[in-house]
């Protein structure tokens, strides 16, 4: 499973939809995104993606979690965004 991942830079419309794509292709796609900047783009992005599945009829869901990550040999929590359909 691909995890799409989110920096503080990032497009929150290219995020949206990469996670519009995924959910119409696979039906359930995971965000993950480190730090308050990417967390907010992330949740930016959902909610875009969000209108643009309702005009297919897709609902979708967001269940949060919290995730250990390793990154240059340190270990980071991120926080990961499983979204399904309802």
């Amino acid at each position: 499973m691909d995890i799409i991942k989110v920096k503080a830079s990032s497009r929150t419309a290219a995020v949206a939809g990469a996670i519009a794509g995924i959910m119409r292709e696979r039906k359930h796609a995971e965000v993950q995104a480190i730090g308050a900047g990417a967390v907010n783009q992330a949740i930016k992005a959902l909610v875009l993606a969000k209108g643009y599945l309702a005009e297919d009829g897709i609902v979708i869901i967001c269940i949060p979690e919290f995730v250990d990550v390793e990154i240059d040999g340190k270990v980071r929590t991120a926080i990961k965004l499983v979204v399904e359909p309802r």
